[in-house]
């Protein structure tokens, strides 16, 4: 079967449903429902069979690459300091299909936010690359 990356935004995707509020304006019991979410829909894919794993990010970090073998590595903000924030967490699935992704990703979406209120969030769907491409030599 294969594995598919869903992405879940603080903010982005084409064009919002909704107003994203910012968690940091919720209620404890608006916080508490999403993450009650969150852990309801990974019961849900273990009991079918297709969780991977899942993880919220904290919109910190840092960009590292390589110095040299005769050099500390690289630490740095990176390029776009801006978009750490975007990414809130991910999910890795294995399914059927991709319109099984797609169905999850979609559920995902619907998680409560400000005022009990489904965020209708974007999730980005990304295959999961488990094999060479065919045109790689």
């Amino acid at each position: 079967m294969p594995k598919y990356l869903l992405l879940k935004h603080y903010r982005g995707g084409p064009e919002p449903k909704c107003e994203m509020v910012e968690m940091s304006r919720w209620t404890p019991d608006e916080i508490t429902a999403h993450i009650n979410f969150q852990h309801e829909v990974g019961r849900m894919l273990r009991e079918r069979g297709e969780f991977v794993d899942a993880q919220g990010l904290s919109p910190e970090g840092a960009y590292v690459r390589y110095g040299g073998p005769d050099a500390a590595p690289v630490v740095t903000d990176g390029p776009f300091p801006e978009a750490k924030e975007l990414i809130a967490g991910w999910y890795l699935i294995d399914v059927e299909s991709e319109a099984r992704a797609h169905e999850v990703a979609a559920y995902v979406s619907s998680a409560p936010g400000k005022d009990s209120e489904p965020i209708f969030e974007w999730i980005e769907v990304r295959p999961v690359m488990s094999e060479m491409p065919a045109n790689a030599e």
